[in-house]
């Protein structure tokens, strides 16, 4: 896994960090930890340059549950290499229109993927110990991969329009107060916070 120091400190002390924030901004409240009861003052919080990063991501997180499902009982692996080198190929392309750089989009967008195949896998486990919580119908992956597909422009041109900020020494502590504000709104469970987490190694510069 490719996370700097500085960074695994911020993601791992996300909420530590939003305090600070709620703090200078006034409102001095108790954070919970991820996966707890929620901040009823997170609101309150300034959203962070890189919110627009975090929130497409954790979209594009979203569309593994319908992944999962789809493949769920099926020959479908979670692990798809040709569908993979595709997508890496496309955000490399995309980043190269938009002026981006296409090696850097390309390590992000690996993070996306393994963070993906994590929700995926932990779906599956979660579903072979308590089938009564298995899909009983089938998203149709087409579909979902045209989904995916439109979340992934989004986030390569998100991550093309936030260049600046990626490059900055404050990255580290925007990202994990993004990552906080994310995992409130969306109302992320463990599985999908650690995926979240996952995704979010290659953002920042340092």
């Amino acid at each position: 896994m490719r996370t700097t120091t500085p960074l695994r400190r911020a993601l791992i002390t996300v909420t530590a960090t939003a305090a600070v924030v709620l703090t200078a901004t006034g409102s001095a409240v108790a954070v919970p930890v991820c996966g707890t009861a929620t901040a009823p003052h997170a609101a309150a919080l300034s959203l962070s340059p890189l919110h627009p990063v975090v929130e497409l991501a954790a979209e594009r997180l979203a569309t593994a549950d319908l992944v999962a499902a789809a493949k769920w009982g099926t020959d479908s692996p979670i692990d798809d290499p040709a569908r993979e080198q595709q997508v890496l190929d496309n955000v490399a392309a995309q980043a190269q229109q938009l002026g981006a750089d296409p090696d850097e989009i390309r390590t992000i967008f690996r993070d996306q993927i393994e963070a993906n195949k994590l929700v995926q896998r932990g779906l599956f486990q979660r579903w072979t110990d308590h089938p009564d919580e298995a899909p009983t119908t089938k998203p149709d992956l087409t579909v979902v991969r045209r989904q995916i597909n439109r979340i992934t422009s989004a986030l390569v041109q998100s991550l093309a329009d936030s260049s600046e900020n990626r490059s900055t020494f404050t990255c580290s502590p925007e990202l994990a107060v993004a990552a906080f504000q994310v995992h409130y709104e969306n109302h992320l469970d463990a599985l999908h916070t650690r995926a979240l987490h996952r995704a979010l190694p290659s953002i920042c510069r340092d």
